[in-house]
C-alpha cells in the first residue's frame, strides 16, 4: 500500500491516475475518471457524494485505505462500472439503487424530466404518462415524483429489470408509479396516455459486439436492438397511436441510430430535442404525425422480428 496516500483527496488523485492508466472506458454515470474515483473513494468511506470539498484533506486510516484500494482493483480487474461497485446511480437529481439487473441510469431524458418537458408538450395538461423499457425504472420513478399529480405506468419485459424498479419505487416512495410486466404495449390495453416517455433498446449488431469490457456487465437485451438499432423502436413508434390520446406527445431515445432512422422514415418530422450538451438522438412526435405516418411505419416495423 503507497504510504504517501494519506488523505482522501490523495486517493482520489491516484485512483483517476490508475484508472488512466489501465485505460477504462467511462460512461456509466460518469464521464470521466476523476469523477469515478471520487464517487468510489466516498463510497468505500461511508461519506456523502457531495462532501464539501475541504474535507479532501482529512487523514485516512489504514484499514479506509486498505478498503479504498481494493475497490480501485476490482474497478480495474473486472471493468465493472462504478455504480454497480457502489450500489448507487444518481439520475435527475435523485439516487437509485443500481446493479447489473438493467442499464445504469444515464438518458439526457433526466433533463427534460427537470424542465417539465418543454417545450415540447407545450400546453398539454398531463394526468397520465408512460415509460416503455424502464429498466430499474428511473424515467417513471422521476416522472412521477416531480409531478405527483400524473399517473405514471412503466412497463419491461425483463423480471429481473421489473424486480430493480420495485425497490427503486419503495426506495423513492413513488406511490403515483405502476410497474406492469410484459412486451412494450402488450400489458397496456385499453390505457392511454398524453406522454410517452421511451429508452428503448437502440444499439446496432455490430456495436453491441464491440463495446467495451464496462458494457458486458449489463444485460444485452437492453442494449441491442438489430442491425440498424431500430427493432423495437420501429414497434414502439407503429403501435402509439393505439396508446396516445390526440393531443398526446410520444419522446423517444434512439441514440447514433438517429442516422437510420431518418435514413428509413425521411417524411416523418422527427423534432430532434438540444440538450444543455447538443443533441443526444432523442426526438418528439405528436399523435397526429405518428397518424399520418402510420402505414410506412407499419411496414418497416412488420419486417422486424
Amino acid at each position: 500500500m503507497p504510504a504517501e496516500l494519506q488523505t482522501i483527496i490523495d486517493l482520489i488523485r491516484y485512483g483517476a491516475s490508475r484508472f488512466g492508466e489501465a485505460s477504462l472506458t467511462f460512461g456509466h454515470s460518469y464521464d470521466n475518471a476523476m469523477d469515478e474515483s471520487t464517487q468510489l473513494v466516498l463510497h468505500a468511506l461511508h461519506l456523502p457524494h457531495d462532501l464539501n470539498p475541504i474535507y479532501g484533506q482529512s487523514r485516512v486510516t489504514a484499514d479506509e485505505k486498505a478498503k479504498v484500494l481494493g475497490l480501485f482493483q476490482r474497478r480495474i480487474d473486472v471493468r465493472v462500472p462504478a455504480c454497480y461497485l457502489t450500489g448507487e446511480a444518481w439520475f435527475a437529481g435523485l439516487s437509485f439503487k443500481s446493479d447489473s439487473r438493467a442499464l445504469v441510469p444515464r438518458s439526457p431524458i433526466a433533463e427534460l424530466i427537470l424542465n417539465g418537458f418543454q417545450p415540447w408538450i407545450g400546453d398539454v395538461e398531463v394526468r397520465d404518462a408512460l415509460d416503455i423499457c424502464t429498466g430499474g425504472g428511473c424515467i417513471a420513478i422521476a416522472m412521477g415524483h416531480y409531478n405527483p399529480d400524473w399517473k405514471v405506468d412503466a412497463v419491461d419485459l425483463s423480471p429481473e429489470a421489473l424486480s430493480l424498479a420495485r425497490e427503486n419505487v419503495e426506495r423513492l416512495d413513488a406511490r403515483n408509479v405502476s410497474l406492469h410486466h410484459g412486451d412494450l404495449y402488450g400489458p397496456l390495453t385499453g390505457r392511454h396516455y398524453d406522454l410517452i416517455v421511451t429508452n428503448p433498446p437502440y444499439v446496432t449488431n455490430a456495436e453491441t459486439d464491440a463495446l467495451p469490457a464496462e458494457y458486458a456487465h449489463e444485460p444485452e437485451m437492453a442494449l441491442r436492438a438489430g442491425d440498424d438499432g431500430l427493432d423495437l423502436v420501429l414497434k414502439i413508434l407503429r403501435d402509439a397511436p393505439l396508446h396516445l390520446r390526440k393531443h398526446g406527445v410520444l419522446i423517444c431515445e434512439v441514440g447514433e441510430s438517429q442516422q437510420h432512422l431518418e435514413r428509413l422514415l425521411p417524411d416523418v418530422p422527427f423534432a430532434w430535442i438540444e440538450f444543455k450538451v447538443g443533441q443526444m438522438g432523442i426526438f418528439a412526435l405528436h399523435h397526429d404525425d405518428l397518424v399520418a405516418h402510420h402505414a410506412d411505419i407499419a411496414r418497416l416495423a412488420s419486417q422486424r422480428p
